[in-house]
C-alpha cells in the first residue's frame, strides 16, 4: 500500500495535503479504497458548506458498504472534485490523485504522519 510521506492522515482513513494559505485538499487513502472494494457513489457537501472536523463530511458506497467521510478539517467548503463524483471508480485506480473536496480553515491536532498512520494500520491486523 501506498502512503505519501507530504500528506496527513486521520484514523478514519482520510487524507489531508496542506495546499497552502489555510487551504486543505482531502481524499481518502489507499488502505480505505481497498477496504471498501469497488467505488460506485459519492456524496460530498456543497461550496460554501461549513466543516467540522471530526463530523462527517458525506458519504462513500462501494459495492460493499456505505462508509461516513469524516472531515480532517474545520472550515468551509471551497472545491467540490466533481470528476470525482461523475466517476467514482477513480478513487480505487489512484486515491491520492482523485481528491474529494478543498477546504478553507484549520485541521484536527490528532492527525498523522505517514509513517504514523501505516503503523496503526499495521497494528489493527
Amino acid at each position: 500500500m501506498n502512503f505519501p510521506a507530504g500528506l496527513k492522515y486521520n484514523k478514519t482513513h482520510e487524507w489531508v495535503k496542506d495546499l497552502g494559505n489555510g487551504l486543505f485538499e482531502v481524499g481518502l487513502s489507499d488502505f480505505a479504497q481497498k477496504e471498501l472494494g469497488d467505488i460506485v457513489y459519492v456524496n460530498l457537501p456543497q461550496e460554501g458548506d461549513e466543516l467540522k472536523a471530526g463530523t462527517s463530511l458525506g458519504d462513500i458506497e462501494s459495492v460493499k458498504a456505505v462508509s461516513d467521510i469524516i472531515s480532517p478539517v474545520s472550515g468551509t467548503v471551497k472545491e467540490v472534485n466533481d470528476a470525482v463524483v461523475s466517476s467514482p471508480g477513480s478513487i480505487n485506480k489512484a486515491p491520492y490523485e482523485s481528491w474529494l473536496i478543498r477546504a478553507e480553515g484549520s485541521v484536527m491536532a490528532e492527525l498523522l504522519s505517514a509513517g504514523d498512520y501505516e503503523a496503526t494500520l499495521t497494528n489493527q491486523h
